[in-house]
């Protein structure tokens, strides 16, 4: 990371006192992601890894609980995580990245491993991102939203997504309500989805 966006990076937390949310996997310039040890993960058993860089993002809701601060945020991936590997069997929580409505993004398998998001055809072809909540009847606040653009633009900048990606929403691409009308309705807004 070059000297001049470190203290940029630097300052920016320092502004918004996230200091302890730390960057992981991060090249110059990208927003904080919430590493996994930090929301304390439990460790991964994940060993499918992505060819990157992907064509697709797919966007998703955990239909469950919201939460709006780092604390409560920390313990609903966990309780995501928990549903995923010892309700369902899996090797991890099943999205690569969650966000919360405290407006962090939290680190799930990340940009180099297959998830468990939707369905085994668009898993091994796309990074999944689910908002934490349920979007059926309102939309994420607004830096919920901005902390998913900005990790796009991550991933753009780290070679994880060509910039050409394609945003799916969740329900493009399996039979589901998710990721919510509402969220469904504002996603298709976005530059990167397809128009109709």
């Amino acid at each position: 990371m070059s000297r001049r966006c470190g203290l940029l990076a630097w300052a920016l937390l320092g502004f918004l006192r996230l200091g302890e949310a730390q960057k992981t996997e991060a090249p110059a310039c990208c927003s904080p992601i919430v590493p996994r040890n930090e929301w304390r993960a439990l460790q991964s058993e994940c060993t499918q890894r992505l060819s990157l860089p992907l064509h697709y993002v797919v966007v998703s809701h955990t239909a469950g609980s919201s939460c709006n601060t780092p604390a409560s945020c920390q313990q609903q991936t966990q309780n995501v995580q928990s549903y995923h590997v010892k309700r369902l069997g899996w090797c991890d929580v099943g999205y690569n990245f969650l966000i919360g409505e405290d407006g962090l993004v939290y680190e799930g398998r990340g940009w180099n491993f297959t998830g468990a998001h939707a369905g085994r055809f668009w898993n091994t072809m796309s990074i999944g991102i689910s908002f934490m909540g349920n979007y059926m009847d309102r939309v994420p606040p607004p830096r919920a939203l901005r902390a998913a653009q900005g990790l796009l633009a991550c991933g753009v900048a780290q070679g994880a997504l060509k910039s050409n990606y394609v945003v799916k929403g969740h329900r493009d691409v399996q039979r589901t309500l998710s990721p919510g009308d509402q969220l469904y309705n504002l996603i298709q807004n976005w530059p990167h989805y397809p128009s109709h």
